[in-house]
């Protein structure tokens, strides 16, 4: 049976969620509990997150044997036998046809800052800026939304043939002390989330205005080109 899994963990722990060589990934640990319980599958991602990113709703998709039919109880010894920087949140069952990658219509991420200095206990999950200008990032938020062609919010040596992407929506918030940017697209560009936060920061700093984010978002001009550090981002949710 085709099942699907919504999962959060700690991307800290890890050198990203997809399995490669000779380093320790979300798959390789999600593989090595299956495997534990005489599972043999293959995992399919809703989509990569990379080294430090984390995920409070990240989404595979399994076919497992049929005798685990009572979901609840796989997910409790899954959780039990899991390293703890991973969580079951959830299993359904799913039609066989359902792809946890190319059925996805949207996915939404967050980038969490704050004003006040980090500590060793939250510094890996939160990102440190001195000052913010809620106003101005309110509206410079905006002007992501659209389809562009980002190749200019993408990282160097990611090779993409197509690197053209809709944003659907975006927002800047305040919850209690931590101010949150917000993106929902279909998909993202490696890194990309990572450069547009970066160049609203900037933005933030007055070190680059709305105009200069307009000319890099038209390929007038490649203005900023280092992403933000990955600790602050999160995979929240997945739409189907």
């Amino acid at each position: 049976m085709n099942l699907k899994f919504t999962i959060s963990y700690d991307g800290s722990a890890f050198f990203g969620s997809q399995k490669q060589t000779n380093k320790n990934t979300v798959e390789d640990e999600l593989l090595k509990v299956f495997k534990a319980l005489n599972i043999s599958t293959k995992i399919i991602l809703s989509g990569r997150t990379d080294k430090d990113v984390h995920a409070t709703k990240q989404v595979f998709n399994c076919k497992i044997p049929d005798f685990w039919e009572d979901l609840i109880k796989l997910k409790e010894v899954i959780n039990r036998k899991i390293i703890k920087s991973i969580n079951i949140l959830k299993i359904e069952k799913v039609n066989d046809d359902f792809h946890s990658r190319f059925s996805a219509k949207e996915r939404t991420y967050r980038y969490l800052i704050t004003t006040k200095k980090t500590n060793p206990f939250n510094s890996k999950y939160i990102t440190y800026v001195k000052s913010i200008d809620e106003e101005l990032l309110q509206k410079a938020i905006k002007e992501f939304i659209g389809v562009y062609d980002f190749l200019y919010f993408h990282k160097t040596g990611s090779q993409k043939e197509q690197t053209k992407r809709e944003i659907y929506n975006t927002k800047f918030y305040k919850y209690r002390d931590i101010y949150v940017f917000k993106f929902t697209a279909n998909s993202y560009l490696r890194s990309q989330i990572r450069l547009m936060v970066g160049f609203l920061l900037a933005i933030n700093e007055k070190k680059l205005s709305i105009e200069d984010l307009r000319n890099q978002l038209r390929l007038k001009k490649h203005i900023f080109k280092i992403p933000i550090s990955p600790n602050g981002l999160y995979l929240s949710r997945i739409k189907y």
